[in-house]
């Protein structure tokens, strides 16, 4: 169940720094598009995430995900990265993001995060204040 009825969403265009050898974006980058648009939606809400983690002593890391890529993005193309909260737990997140070019779906992942204390690296309980800004 989302907690959101809409995803957010930012833009993002293609840049040569994006691509292979043959103007096709680099597998691994579309991570990365899908990275700055959960640390855009967090900035959305309120969430300094550098500030936070320094506060709370507590780091969002990847802990799994699964993407599926169905077309290719191109240089100097206009794409639409989304980030949908999908589930809450005790020590994680899960978030449903898609890659699109205008209403073609290129690519689409599951994201499960896990909250770790920044010193152990050991799982650690999703504070209170972030718990409230996901799920209102």
């Amino acid at each position: 169940m989302s907690f959101l009825q809409q995803p957010f969403r930012i833009p993002l265009r293609v840049y040569y720094q994006d691509t292979d050898a043959g103007g096709v974006v680099f597998h691994a980058q579309y991570l990365a598009f899908m990275e700055r648009a959960r640390s855009e939606y967090l900035n959305a809400l309120g969430i300094d995430l550098a500030a936070w983690s320094k506060a709370h002593r507590l780091l969002i890391v990847v802990h799994e995900l699964r993407a599926k890529y169905r077309r290719p993005a191109r240089l100097n193309e206009q794409l639409s990265i989304s980030a949908q909260v999908s589930r809450i737990g005790y020590a994680s997140l899960s978030y449903a993001q898609c890659v699109e070019r205008g209403a073609e779906l290129l690519v689409e992942a599951n994201i499960d995060l896990a909250i770790v204390d920044s010193a152990s690296m050991r799982p650690a309980r999703l504070p209170d204040d972030l718990r409230k800004v996901l799920a209102p």
